[in-house]
């Protein structure tokens, strides 16, 4: 059974951290793609990073560049990723999500397996 589990989610004040944990299992984490999405109410969902495992390929969304970093343990099957200077518009539920073929920009319809999400809540 494939199995993807977010951790690290929270409240912090604007300008403030949190890194977020996906950890991977039941599916070859090598042969993956792993992407970080979030919806919010009343907005569209967002491809916010992803980094592939098979050719080192990482992504991000333009309003998160330079403040989100994504990257991978792959001894422990987890993909992190570090949010620095949140912002109050980073409010969301956080996914990750595992892509056997990775497109750019990410999108929804082409990941296969999901996790059960990681509220950010961020506060002005």
């Amino acid at each position: 059974e494939v199995q993807l589990v977010e951790s690290g989610g929270g409240l912090v004040q604007a300008g403030g951290s949190l890194r977020l944990s996906c950890l991977v299992s039941g599916l070859r984490f090598d042969d993956y793609a792993i992407g970080w999405f979030r919806m919010a109410p009343g907005m569209a969902g967002e491809g916010v990073s992803c980094i592939s495992m098979s050719d080192g390929t990482i992504y991000y969304e333009d309003s998160v560049k330079g403040r989100f970093t994504i990257s991978s343990d792959n001894a422990k099957n987890t993909v992190y990723l570090q949010m620095n200077n949140l912002k109050p518009e980073d409010t969301a539920v956080y996914y990750c999500a595992a892509a056997l073929w990775l497109r750019l920009p990410p999108s929804f319809d082409e990941f296969d397996y999901w996790g059960h999400g990681t509220q950010v809540t961020v506060s002005s």
